[in-house]
């Protein structure tokens, strides 16, 4: 991720979406900032007791779960690549992460797939008011799922 982080001075890093942990993020940046950020963090009432099963589950998707995330990025740019051939949509900047983001031509194309989508048991962001679309893929998306899901959008353009 270097070449990604190198130009910010913290980074977050979420533990539950690729890495399947139940929660949990880890917060990047020099010492001084970690410093100040823990101190804000109790000034504030943050933090949990008793939280070490949890942590115990990060450091597990930490451990265990990073090189799958290779799959992820590379389910990710087959959907991107399937979803290319479909005239009606944008994708903006293909698929670099496990995330691909599909722009329609208004809002009320992006709420009318989003409805469709729905019926055939795929879930897309309930962002009412935007019409991009951010589709994730992740350790319970396999490749039969991502299939379904570039055909379920196909269908939508097709009918």
């Amino acid at each position: 991720l270097p070449h990604i982080t190198s130009h910010f001075d913290s980074v977050s890093i979420c533990l539950s979406k690729g890495l399947g942990a139940p929660v949990g993020s880890v917060l990047c940046g020099d010492a001084e900032f970690i410093a100040s950020a823990r101190r804000w963090r109790k000034m504030t009432g943050g933090g949990m007791r008793q939280v070490g099963m949890l942590a115990a589950a990060g450091l597990f998707a930490l451990d265990n779960n990073i090189a799958r995330l290779k799959d992820d990025h590379r389910r990710a740019k087959q959907l991107a690549d399937f979803l290319s051939h479909i005239n009606h949509i944008n994708l903006n900047g293909g698929a670099k992460t496990n995330m691909v983001f599909i722009s329609l031509a208004n809002i009320d194309q992006a709420e009318k797939l989003r409805a469709y989508a729905k019926k055939r048991g795929l879930l897309l962001g309930e962002r009412t008011g935007q019409h991009t679309i951010r589709l994730v893929t992740h350790m319970h998306i396999g490749d039969s799922e991502i299939a379904a899901a570039a055909d379920i959008i196909a269908e939508f353009f097709t009918n």
